[in-house]
């Protein structure tokens, strides 16, 4: 089986650190797949309210996400702290991707824990349908 490999470029547009909470922790004594998907989704929504949005309310429309990928590297435990940083990926008219590393330092060593990709619609809700990325947004991702 062909192993997935998401390329991580080098420019991020936000940097997050998540400490792993108690309740991210499963029964291998490490943070489930469920959780690291959480984490990611914490990362995203702090991105976006940091410019005043929210998944449903970004310059007049809202977000789907329509794929998410997620490649795991090593393993994440409680009392890590996740450096989850976030870089734009492809863009079209209606939709774009953002791109997580995800991080900690453990014993002084830098640990690559994922790389991710989200696939983001630019949705409108009251409309039902498809719609352009909102020319502010497409600003924040290329910047």
């Amino acid at each position: 089986m062909a192993r997935i490999k998401i390329e991580i470029p080098e420019y991020f547009i936000a940097t997050y650190h998540i400490p792993v909470r108690i309740t991210d922790i499963n029964y291998g004594n490490h943070v489930g797949n469920d959780s690291f998907v959480a984490l990611l989704h914490e990362a995203r929504v702090q991105w976006l309210n940091q410019y005043g949005y929210t998944e449903l309310e970004m310059e007049g429309i809202g977000l789907i996400m329509s794929d998410l990928v997620l490649e795991f590297r090593n393993e994440a435990y409680y009392g890590d702290v996740m450096e989850i940083n976030i870089a734009a990926g492809e863009l079209t008219r209606v939709s774009f991707d953002l791109l997580y590393r995800v991080q900690t330092i453990r014993n002084k060593e830098n640990i690559i824990l994922a790389h991710a990709k989200t696939g983001m619609v630019c949705y409108d809700y009251s409309q039902k349908k498809v719609t352009g990325i909102p020319e502010r947004v497409r600003k924040l991702l290329t910047i």
